[in-house]
């Protein structure tokens, strides 16, 4: 797990600018706040023009502590892929530890969705078809929310199509505290059980959750067996979870996502899957 933290602080610093040249009649909106700290931010990247387009919905990782919704792995690939095609993507800054611990982050990740829908249709797009989408610890977060979505709900946000789960940085909180790990989850979760248990998305995994996608990297001691439990639960629980394991570096899933190849072409199976205008605006990137 050292070793996920090293990719963590290598791509917190990984900041890219959107080729211009393929994007070149793209919108991008900065900053626009959904809370009155300074991380509470969102931006928008969209193509001039479109009407009810679907949403993605980005939250970034690193380790709960650093990170941005402009670092190049986040965005490059993933806006220079769909926006374009009529998609709106939308990635979303936090508050972050030492702070705000992951259930305040939870909470932020929340209202974002929320103000995130509230807008949606004067930016062009259609607060019913957001797809949620995280890497790492922000994976860990829209698992949270997925795996419980009541807690967004009755903050006031919309039911969304899916969520997308990034080489997530743990699924099982206490599993995960109570085995070995790298130190910065003890800085994150601190030695509360019940708070570990708060925090998890495996045990609060409920049989309201909406379907989920799990990348994993076979190259990470825990990521592919924590995804596989969680979706033997999920199957359980008649929950739609499915586990794509990718022989890439945690890195490698985030930044690599929207480049052409099977990987991608994965995840937008499972997207196309679920709505039938992402579905036609997806088929366009095969013409």
């Amino acid at each position: 797990m050292k070793t996920l933290f090293t990719v963590l602080l290598v791509v917190s610093a990984a900041f890219q600018s959107v080729s211009a040249a393929s994007v070149a009649d793209i919108t991008k909106l900065k900053d626009i706040p959904y809370g009155n700290d300074p991380r509470q931010t969102i931006d928008v990247y969209k193509k001039e023009g479109v009407t009810g387009a679907p949403v993605i919905f980005m939250v970034h990782g690193g380790a709960w502590r650093i990170g941005d919704k402009r670092m190049g792995p986040v965005i490059k690939n993933k806006v220079e892929r769909w926006v374009p095609e009529g998609f709106i993507f939308i990635p979303i800054n936090y508050r972050m530890l030492p702070e705000a611990d992951p259930l305040v982050q939870l909470q932020d990740v929340v209202k974002a969705l929320a103000t995130a829908q509230e807008k949606a249709e004067s930016w062009g797009g259609d607060p019913s078809k957001f797809i949620v989408m995280g890497h790492s610890a922000g994976a860990h977060l829209v698992g949270l929310l997925a795996a419980s979505p009541s807690i967004a709900l009755e903050a006031g946000a919309q039911k969304w199509l899916g969520t997308v789960l990034l080489d997530t940085a743990v699924l099982d909180v206490p599993k995960m505290m109570n085995t070995r790990h790298a130190r910065f989850y003890d800085a994150a979760f601190g030695d509360d059980p019940e708070f570990w248990k708060g925090a998890s998305p495996i045990q609060n995994l409920s049989a309201g959750a909406g379907p989920m996608y799990i990348v994993c990297s076979s190259r990470r001691r825990t990521s592919c067996s924590e995804a596989d439990a969680f979706q033997k639960k999920a199957a359980a629980l008649g929950v739609r979870a499915s586990v794509l394991k990718q022989d890439m570096k945690h890195g490698e899933i985030n930044g690599e996502l929207g480049l052409p190849g099977a990987y991608t072409e994965s995840v937008e199976a499972f997207m196309a899957s679920l709505d039938e205008r992402v579905n036609l605006l997806l088929m366009a990137l095969k013409k």
